[in-house]
């Protein structure tokens, strides 16, 4: 693997702050003040959820900001180990005290929850998620301070296939381009046709397929380039590694089923039932990642996927057991990135203006001299 290639499978981020400088867009001017924001926020986010819950049989539920680190159901993003949770101490009077982590995300806890609320096969829930990612590069549009709607719906054996993910993906590519046209029917003026709206329909490609296309380009250069000829494209089998030896990205090894062999439209034997929804946004002129889905592991491809990954030890934790098991139910589930929702739907150039959170003094600045203020 070349260094570039390590480079590009090390997480998301620009990398630095001169390279950050050079990509925020000129002459940019916001199209919603910020009360405006505010309000279409509000609106996108009952859209969403409502109609979220509709397509997928889901209903909203409670979701927890802190999780036992013994129980295993932490989100570790990856499988390199390097984006860490937030970690402390809680319960005072008890030895030993319990070792809370701040959740990355609610991947694994949402299966889990599924038996909690006695979901049946076809039923599911979505969360209103928050999460604290300190590992983050932050630029553009990452942030240490992440809101998601995390879904997640019972499945039977028989509907872990392609053809079943596609349907849902669809469902919910759906919902976005509905939430788009109900903003602007709010905020008229957000309808410009220098920035258009989201396609009806989505493009499937696998990553095998774009590394076929692009293979002297590594990841990220690779989504940009197909980003130019289908503004929005869903990416299959993220996580297993491709005919150049390394994976379109990496995915964690105890959530998303990446190592079931499958079959692409033209006939090639594939791998993955998961995926990323990416667009092109017009705004930023760059690539614009919406959400990350899948069909979870069962017992035979968490084991196979720890195996890989050099992670047999989580074997032993409950989440992990659960599922051996199957004291769990199967099922589907994603995350959809409110925040980056919100700024591609509004028209904004940065997640600051959109969400409330901690930057660097160097990027407000940066930002600022390009009319793009950031809320604080």
């Amino acid at each position: 693997m070349s260094g570039d290639k390590k480079a590009d499978l090390a997480g998301p981020g620009i990398g630095n702050y001169d390279d950050l400088r050079k990509i925020l867009p000129d002459g940019y001017t916001s199209t919603l003040n910020r009360k405006e924001t505010q309000l279409a926020i509000s609106a996108v986010k009952s859209y969403v959820e409502e109609n979220l819950c509709k397509e997928l049989n889901l209903m909203m539920v409670s979701v927890p900001l802190i999780v036992d680190k013994d129980s295993g159901v932490n989100d570790m993003l990856d499988r390199d180990g390097s984006r860490t949770p937030v970690e402390f101490p809680c319960g005072l009077g008890i030895e030993p005290r319990i070792t809370a982590q701040v959740v990355q995300a609610a991947t694994k806890w949402k299966r889990m929850a599924l038996k909690q609320f006695e979901c049946k096969v076809g039923e599911g829930i979505n969360t209103d998620m928050r999460a604290v990612r300190k590992d983050y590069f932050l630029d553009h549009d990452h942030s240490s301070y992440v809101d998601q709607w995390d879904w997640e719906r019972v499945i039977t054996a028989d509907e872990r296939n392609l053809g079943f993910l596609t349907d849902v993906v669809k469902r919910i590519w759906k919902v976005l381009v509905g939430a788009e046209k109900h903003v602007q029917k709010m905020f008229p003026k957000l309808k410009d046709p220098r920035v258009p709206n989201l396609p009806e329909q989505l493009t499937f490609l696998h990553a095998e397929e774009i590394l076929e296309m692009f293979p002297d380009l590594p990841r990220k250069q690779r989504e940009t380039q197909i980003l130019q000829k289908h503004p929005a494209v869903f990416i299959y089998g993220i996580g297993w590694p491709l005919a150049a030896g390394y994976p379109h990205e990496m995915r964690a090894a105890d959530y998303d089923d990446w190592v079931t062999e499958t079959t692409s439209a033209k006939g090639k034997p594939m791998h993955g039932l998961n995926g990323d929804i990416l667009v092109w946004n017009h705004v930023t002129k760059r690539r614009h990642e919406l959400t990350s889905m899948g069909i979870r592991v069962n017992p035979e491809t968490l084991t196979k996927q720890l195996d890989m990954s050099g992670l047999n030890h989580y074997l032993k934790l409950p989440y992990h057991q659960a599922i051996l098991k199957n004291e769990i139910p199967l099922s589907i589930g994603g995350g959809i990135g409110q925040s980056r929702t919100y700024m591609l739907l509004l028209r904004k150039a940065h997640l600051g203006e959109v969400s409330v959170t901690v930057w660097p003094k160097a990027l407000k600045d940066m930002c600022a001299k390009k009319n793009i203020h950031v809320l604080e």
